[in-house]
């Protein structure tokens, strides 16, 4: 009688015994962890909104969530996130891109110095373009912006130098770039402050081999800094609000969050530690039949949140399960919230296609 590979794998390898044979509450694509966070582990979250919920849950239940920048006792707690305060370790906002989180690593360190330092409006305002809407309404002077910023990058840096774990999630591969240095910027300019000028900014797509090299070089920098720091990507299973191409938002989705999908995949198996939450394919998978999307097909239900949180607690989380919410109301504040073996030498940084072209810069690029 022939034998053949497929006899002696487990239960998790087929669809029917993994996926079709259970209640989608019993739906669980994690296998195994590849490291667990200690409750005494200093965990940092960055990058689209679907990090933060990760970290909210690990802090509701007794671990270390780390917060570097917070509000000044002149803010009120009520207007704190209003102002990006505690929304993630450090007060970026979201980072929509590996290219964005790249640069902002490189200019905390003053390893790149951009052209653009801020925009101005009618009435005299100003915004930082890299954070337009960190403060409501801008800063009253450039120095003003320039001291917040100073202070932003120094809790920035405090972020890798004394983190433990980093939940990042990857939200979009679509950009916008200055075509004299090549900054990315978090939003289109003349969205939310700035001019657009087609002849200072250009659009991106950003490729697999692109995320890639962003993420392979962020890591490489961050442990330069912080050499035990561990790493957990996530993609958002949030699609895009809009594309900047002639096409279907809903193809640039699928582009999008596939590109991004297997370039976590490249680098978390080429790491031993960095790992690959599985949150998209949990809400986005066809086992949920869309149970975990809300009637826009934008935001994720409670529900959703909830089942994500509950896996990721059961697998990542030393010796702890999902609790319940904390607060009456968490779970549904974090639902509306969402819209949105080779061990690296530090020494040298990795090879790839990235481009960091400095403007006013202090120091070289990396390339």
């Amino acid at each position: 009688m022939s034998t053949h590979p497929y006899e002696a794998l487990p239960a998790h390898c087929f669809w029917r015994d993994a996926v079709a044979g259970h209640p989608l509450e019993d739906v669980d694509p994690v296998v195994r962890a590849k490291f667990k966070i200690a409750r005494q582990d200093k965990v940092a979250s960055a990058g689209s909104c679907f990090a933060q919920h990760i970290a909210r849950r690990l802090e509701s239940s007794g671990f270390h969530y780390l917060i570097t920048e917070s509000a000044p006792p002149l803010v009120a707690p009520a207007d704190a996130a209003r102002f990006g305060y505690g929304v993630f370790t450090a007060r970026y906002g979201a980072v929509y891109t590996t290219r964005q989180w790249l640069q902002l690593l490189l200019r905390a360190y003053g390893a790149f110095v951009p052209d653009e330092l801020a925009w101005s409006d009618e009435t005299d305002r100003f915004f930082d373009p890299f954070r337009p809407r960190i403060r409501p309404g801008g800063f009253n002077s450039f120095e003003e912006l320039e001291a917040d910023r100073e202070h932003h990058f120094a809790c920035v840096r405090r972020a890798v130098e004394t983190m433990d774990v980093l939940v990042f999630t990857l939200g979009l591969t679509e950009t916008w770039v200055s075509r004299d240095d090549g900054a990315a910027f978090p939003i289109c300019p003349g969205v939310a402050g700035g001019e657009f000028d087609e002849a200072h900014y250009m659009f991106a797509n950003l490729t697999v081999a692109d995320v890639v090299a962003d993420l392979e070089t962020a890591i490489w920098f961050i442990r330069t800094k912080n050499p035990g720091a561990k790493l957990i990507l996530t993609v958002s299973p949030i699609p895009l609000l809009a594309t900047a191409l002639d096409r279907s938002v809903l193809v640039s989705t699928t582009y999008s969050k596939s590109v991004l999908r297997v370039a976590a995949e490249q680098v978390s198996e080429a790491h031993p530690h960095v790992a690959y939450f599985p949150a998209y394919e949990i809400i986005t998978g066809p086992q949920a039949r869309g149970r975990y999307s809300d009637e826009t097909l934008r935001e994720v239900t409670t529900e959703g949140v909830e089942q994500v949180m509950k896996l990721f607690m059961r697998h990542y989380a030393d010796g702890a399960e999902a609790t319940p919410a904390a607060r009456s109301g968490e779970v549904e504040r974090e639902a509306a919230a969402l819209g949105d073996q080779t061990t690296l030498d530090v020494r040298n940084p990795p090879d790839g296609p990235l481009r960091v072209k400095a403007g006013r810069a202090v120091s070289r690029a990396i390339e």
